[in-house]
């Protein structure tokens, strides 16, 4: 995973609409995360279209920033990683598995990554690719303590070193995911992105979301959900690739590709079953 020489923070700003202080502070690091996961989407249109999924500095800018695209967990969060640092903050990428939807004991590799960042002697967990349920707002580390984000509530949990993220549904708390908090290398990030880009759930199944200020918009192959911060969420089944479409850059501001394998990748998600 070759790494570019520097991170472009001036496109990135432009790309999410930053224009405060760069102090590396937790108001600022909240400023940018609330503004990164409203802005760029979670999308896996590459490996629905069997495109791989590159995460060297110079692709991620490329396919995020300048494509005006968007990526799963591993794009996300490398991507916030590199413009982080070179704002210095301290930050660290940790390995979790996936505990939503999932029977627990849940006996899994790690599929997902998020940060951790230090500021002022505390840690704050940091994820900006957990699709429908990305939070948008640093977490701090700390346990069994609900925490506000413009979105639903969030809380962290702990024992004997294994820390679970959780979000307030409904009135429920639903697990999200569980980290002991090791480090993961370039090796290890390599083969999470080939398990996970060619794994099932992502090859084959059309997966667009953002964390909009007041609503969260969320795409599982033809069932299109917008659901506010305050109120019921509208839920509605597109019928056409021509709807797909719309629903992608309309809604979820994602500009598509121009490439042949998008409209059978498309008409791929229409046919396929609502799970």
């Amino acid at each position: 995973m070759s790494v570019a020489t520097k991170a472009n923070i001036d496109a990135w700003f432009e790309r999410i609409g930053f224009a405060g202080s760069i102090a590396p502070s937790l108001e600022t690091l909240g400023q940018l995360i609330q503004l990164h996961v409203d802005k760029i989407p979670f999308e896996n249109l590459d490996p629905l279209m069997g495109v791989p999924v590159r995460l060297d500095l110079t692709n991620l800018q490329q396919k995020l920033l300048f494509d005006r695209r968007g990526g799963y967990c591993l794009e996300h969060n490398l991507l916030l990683k590199a413009m982080l640092e070179e704002l210095d903050y301290a930050v660290k990428i940790h390995p979790a598995v996936v505990l939503w939807g999932r029977e627990e004991p849940v006996d899994e590799p790690a599929t997902h990554v998020f940060l951790t960042v230090e500021i002022g002697g505390s840690r704050y967990l940091v994820d900006g690719g957990y699709g429908r349920q990305t939070p948008a707002a640093p977490l701090r580390l700390r346990a069994d303590v609900e925490q506000p984000t413009p979105h639903e509530p969030y809380r962290l949990l702990e024992q004997d070193g294994v820390w679970r993220a959780e979000s307030l549904i409904s009135g429920e708390w639903r697990a999200l995911f569980r980290s002991s908090l090791d480090e993961i290398d370039e090796a290890g990030l390599n083969q999470m992105n080939e398990l996970v880009s060619s794994s099932p759930s992502f090859r084959d199944r059309l997966i667009a979301a953002r964390a909009e200020k007041g609503r969260r918009v969320a795409l599982l192959n033809r069932r299109l959900t917008i659901r506010p911060t305050d109120g019921e969420p509208d839920v509605r089944e597109l019928t056409s690739t021509a709807e797909l479409r719309e629903a992608l850059t309309a809604t979820l501001g994602i500009q598509l590709p121009n490439d042949e394998r998008l409209e059978v990748a498309l008409d791929k998600a229409l046919a396929s079953e609502l799970v």
